[in-house]
Order: C-alpha cells, then structure tokens, then sequence
C-alpha cells in the first residue's frame, strides 16, 4: 500500500491478496459498508474495508443452456430435441444440447437441480457415421458429463422501471404490468447491485470470477446491449443500462437455494439468479462509489405499452422514490414492485463475505477489461 502526507493510502490486487493469505482482509456487504460509512464518515469506512461484496438476484430470460452428453449406440448427431418441457437444437458435437432458458430451459434447469428425471426425445440427422434417426430415454444431472449455464447479460450496469401507458396487462421482460398507468415493475435493486456498485464494470472482464447462485461463474467478455457509454452522474454511475457482461458457470456446482424458475403470462420462461461480485476498494474514489445514496442513484421510467425499438421515457427516477412502492407521473401514482428478489441477493452477499475471508474464492482483477465500443446498433431492413 502507498500514500502520502494527508491523503488516504493507494492499494494493489497484490496487497489485498496478501491480506487474504494473512487472513488480515476485511471485507463487508455493501448494506454494511453504506452503515459504517454514516457511522464513522468515508474516510474511516475506507481505512476498515479493503473489499465490499455487491449482489443481486434478478430475472432474466437471456441465457442458455450447453449439456455435452456421451454417445449413443448407434451413433446419433442431434439436430432437435424435447428436454421435459423444453425444446432446443443440437449443437457441435453429435450429443451436445443447446436450451435457451426462456424456452423452458429455466423449468429444466430446476428440475435437474431437484434430481429429478426429466423424458429427454432427441431427433436426429443421419449420416453414414451417425445413422440414427431417434432416441427416447430420460436424463438426470448425473448423467451429464459436463454443462455450462450461460448468461448472455449477467450483470449490468443499472436497470429500468418498466409501466405501460396502454389499456390492459402489456407483458414485459420481467413479467405483466397494468395500464394505463397503473403499476410497474423495477429490473434491479439499485444500490448494493453489482452494475452500480462499480460504474462502467471497471472491475470485471475476461477471467473475472463472480459468484453464481452459489458456484463460481467466470466473465467471458461483453454481455448483450453491451453499452459502455450511457449518460453518466458525477461520480461515474450510469444513468441507464450501460455496460454488461456474460458470465459462464458449471452446471454442476449451482445451488438450487438461489435459483428460481418461473413461466411468464406469453409461456416462456426466466430464471432468477442470485450473483455476487467483490468491489475492490484501490481508491477512496471507489469507496465514495459504494456509499452513494439511494437519493442520488436514478433509473429510467420505460413504456412498454408502445412497442417501439427506442421506447417512451417521460423521466428517470430516483432509487428512493422507487423503495417507496410508489411512482408519480403527472397526474398518475403507479404502485412499484420489484423484479428481484431482495432476500436472495442479501443471502448471496453474505455467502461470498465467508468465502473471500477465507480464501476459497480467488481476489483478482481481470486479464482484460470490457470493450469499450459505443452504443448498440439498431437493426435495419435493407433499403
């Protein structure tokens, strides 16, 4: 560690690693670093914590499933399957399964957590060296060799409040609200999430580890909607989704106790997942990031009742305002709900506090960070 006369001292990756091998590291969730820092001031708060764990168990439809099966006799190349009640493709290998969560990927990804048995019907496409044409058998987590669950946009910088100014329950992606005007759903917690607790991601890319409903995930680059350069506060939060990221986990170490499925009103599925990721405090800068106040932390207010590519957001609004259960707008009150579960993700923080305490969860920063190309490309018919 470095400082000067006056000033709070600089710390390294290698110094915090130090201490996690002295068992000298001092690390806090995010609620309680917020509660030191009104008790003792930021200085202090930063001079007692060297790492702040942030959470968040959101829901999300844009992941997929990868399970590598063994082969079958005779050989099988699967080009389409029914996995319980979810459908998919093959994928490179001849017995490699492809479930996208939001295709009742979620549904089986549960189940196969629980130990159950779930019908598996593969239909294939024949060649001279694969010439089955079908399979019926059943498949439990046991039998898979190795899967991966993939999280397209695992973490990312802030959230929406979605409402609907259309008359009627309009679907959105994280479930139904009433219009018009009349309730609305908040994507992410706001503070003490991961996405806000460390503007722009600044601390995860490639190789970056996050604890992943109890196993641990690893960055694989860029999430989708990838937008590095939102509009942003003085103190670098973003004032919309901004930066994301994808994360790839084991199948086999999940935890079902922080994982829930759920089918939505138009029959796809989500899955809500608990996440955890450590904030380490290098700066004083870092530490003024984390204890920022819910007062000062805003989110955008969408419309999801007029289908458009860039939607109506008549304002943003502030984290307090959202805690509150109510939004006003105009003339009109919308009652708020959350889209995450609160209780998950305080579960999940203080699991990942244990685990870097004591060293069973690497302390590292990432070989490389997130791309920081602009905002995303609109897709266009060709004139």
């Amino acid at each position: 560690m470095s400082s000067s006369r006056g000033k709070p001292p600089t710390r390294s990756e290698s110094d915090l690693q130090q201490l996690q091998r002295s068992g000298d590291l001092q690390v806090r969730t995010a609620a309680d670093f917020r509660e030191l820092v009104g008790a003792e001031g930021i200085d202090q708060a930063f001079l007692r914590t060297h790492a702040v764990v942030a959470s968040e168990a959101c829901l999300t439809q844009q992941g997929t499933l990868v399970l590598h099966l063994g082969p079958s006799d005779p050989p099988i190349r699967v080009r389409q399957f029914r996995l319980g009640a979810a459908e998919g493709i093959g994928g490179h290998g001849n017995t490699d399964l492809v479930v996208p969560i939001n295709q009742g990927g979620a549904t089986a990804l549960g189940d196969l957590l629980a130990g159950k048995a779930l019908p598996l019907v593969l239909s294939g496409n024949p060649s001279r060296q694969q010439p089955r044409l079908d399979l019926e058998t059943e498949l439990r987590l046991d039998q898979i060799d190795s899967g991966r669950l993939l999280l397209h946009r695992a973490i990312v910088e802030n959230g929406v409040v979605a409402f609907s100014s259309r008359e009627g329950i309009t679907p959105t992606p994280w479930g139904p609200v009433l219009g018009p005007w009349s309730s609305a759903l908040v994507s992410t917690p706001g503070p003490g999430s991961i996405g806000l607790s460390m503007p722009g991601l600044t601390q995860l890319g490639l190789g970056s580890p996050v604890m992943v409903a109890g196993a641990i995930g690893w960055v694989s680059g860029a999430g989708s909607g990838h937008n590095p350069k939102p509009r942003r506060s003085p103190l670098g939060h973003a004032l919309s989704p901004g930066s994301s990221c994808a994360v790839d986990v084991d199948l086999h170490g999940l935890q079902p106790q922080w994982l829930r499925s759920t089918r939505l009103p138009d029959g796809s599925t989500g899955l809500m997942v608990a996440m955890a990721a450590p904030v380490f405090l290098l700066t004083l800068r870092q530490a003024e990031q984390l204890a920022i106040s819910p007062d000062d932390l805003e989110t955008p207010l969408i419309d999801y009742g007029v289908p458009r590519r860039v939607r109506p957001n008549p304002k943003n609004v502030r984290y307090s305002e959202v805690s509150s259960g109510w939004i006003q707008l105009e003339d009109h009150r919308l009652h708020v709900a959350p889209a995450h579960s609160p209780r998950l993700a305080a579960e999940i923080a203080e699991h990942l506090v244990h685990q870097l305490r004591s060293g069973a969860f690497p302390l590292r920063l990432p070989f490389a960070g997130l791309p920081d190309r602009g905002t995303p490309r609109g897709l266009n018919e060709r004139p």
